[in-house]
């Protein structure tokens, strides 16, 4: 594993799910790691510090913050630089999804999901990208989802927001290509997440069925491995694109998605 010894990090949404096992991973790699969330902070708080190897100077602490408020979401990212000495990463992972077919989705579900999805890591970023120069060195990661590069129905709110992350990403990256900074989007597919356990429970009961035959029915509609993605190994995919052999790597899709979008 690389080493991020002495690199600050902010990992938004990440007291469960899929950030947390993103925030995990920058500990083991000996990163600070400043979490963010609404639920209680204290079992995250516990795994990551737990994480962290012996013998590093990496900290952990949590702020919480409503990523859909500008000024929130930059006292979040300027907090992790005061409390690490500098800020170094930046992953925009905090999402919700809603679904609803196009002419029944309530605006202000469509407004919510925009600004947590989208407009949520482009506020971090314009906070982020001056910290970043400061040290000479940055990474930003934005989690993009298989709905960045593809649809489903029902969740015009969702796809938008995901494949707006993509743009923001690209834009990103050309803007930082001659500085020691880079800016990448990991696409997963199926994570188990609360989120996605929900949907389950809902296939469930709209066929009648248990919910492990309908975890494989969800999986077999959209991707072909018919395993669920896990947040280590997305975790793990984090810090190789903040490792020196990603360094020329930015502006990129990287699905971690069991073939969904190769279909």
């Amino acid at each position: 594993m690389a080493s991020l010894e002495g690199k600050g990090a902010v990992v938004t949404g990440s007291v469960s799910g899929i950030g947390l096992g993103m925030a995990e991973a920058l500990a083991r790699a000996g990163a600070s790691v400043m979490l963010n969330g609404f639920e209680d902070p204290a079992p995250a708080l516990a795994r990551v510090r737990a994480a962290v190897p012996d013998g590093s100077s990496a900290k952990v602490d949590f702020r919480n913050a409503d990523v859909s408020d500008p000024e929130a979401v930059g006292a979040l990212v300027t907090a992790a630089a005061e409390t690490f000495g500098g800020l170094n990463i930046l992953v925009n992972n905090a999402g919700i999804q809603h679904t609803s077919p196009i002419e029944d989705f309530a605006v202000e579900r469509w407004d919510k999901v925009i600004a947590v999805n989208l407009s949520a890591a482009f506020y971090a970023s314009q906070v982020a990208l001056p910290l970043m120069r400061q040290t000479g060195w940055g990474r930003i990661i934005n989690t993009a989802s298989a709905h960045g590069l593809v649809a489903s129905v029902n969740k015009a709110a969702y796809v938008a927001a995901k494949h707006g992350i993509m743009g923001l990403t690209k834009v990103t990256a050309l803007e930082t290509a001659e500085e020691d900074i880079t800016c990448n989007a990991i696409n997963p597919g199926w994570v188990r997440t609360e989120l996605v356990e929900r949907q389950i429970e809902a296939l469930a009961e709209r066929d009648g069925v248990d919910i492990d035959e309908a975890a494989r029915r969800l999986l077999s509609a959209k991707q072909p491995s018919l395993r669920f993605v896990t947040p280590e190994q997305l975790g793990e995919a984090l810090v190789f694109l903040c490792s020196n052999a990603a360094s020329q790597i930015t502006g990129i899709a990287l699905p971690v998605d069991g073939g969904w979008t190769s279909q």
